[in-house]
């Protein structure tokens, strides 16, 4: 009879012992010391990862910048055609008339006056 007995007994001592280390494990102070240790070794990696990003969102912002002022130059060319084909109609007339001047100089049968002398007026 001692032997169930002493089982009982043996049983609810590990018991025990097993939640006290459980509880001990457990503590609040316990997990606290973890969690202070666990920043510890990730803080430098994450204050690393902080710096790159933001060295990346500046070049980011660069990168944006310099592709939407090419973008608004782009566009700025592409409403000027409109001059360009104005000044390429004005340059086509002028040709046109210095053709019909030449033409009529060659063509005319008045002879060119004599320069006046400098001193003369």
């Amino acid at each position: 009879m001692e032997e169930p007995e002493m089982q009982l007994k043996v049983k609810k001592v590990t018991d025990k012992f097993t939640e006290s280390l459980y509880v001990l494990a457990n503590e609040p102070s316990v997990a606290l010391f973890r969690l202070q240790e666990h920043v510890r070794r990730s803080l430098p990696e994450l204050a690393q990862h902080k710096s790159d990003m933001q060295s990346w969102e500046e070049q980011s912002q660069g990168a944006i910048y310099t592709v939407e002022y090419a973008c608004s130059a782009i566009k700025s060319m592409s409403d000027s055609s409109v001059y360009f084909k104005s000044i390429d109609s004005l340059l086509k007339h002028s040709i046109a008339m210095k053709e019909q001047l030449n033409a009529a100089q060659g063509r005319s049968t008045i002879t060119p006056q004599a320069k006046n002398p400098p001193g003369t007026s």
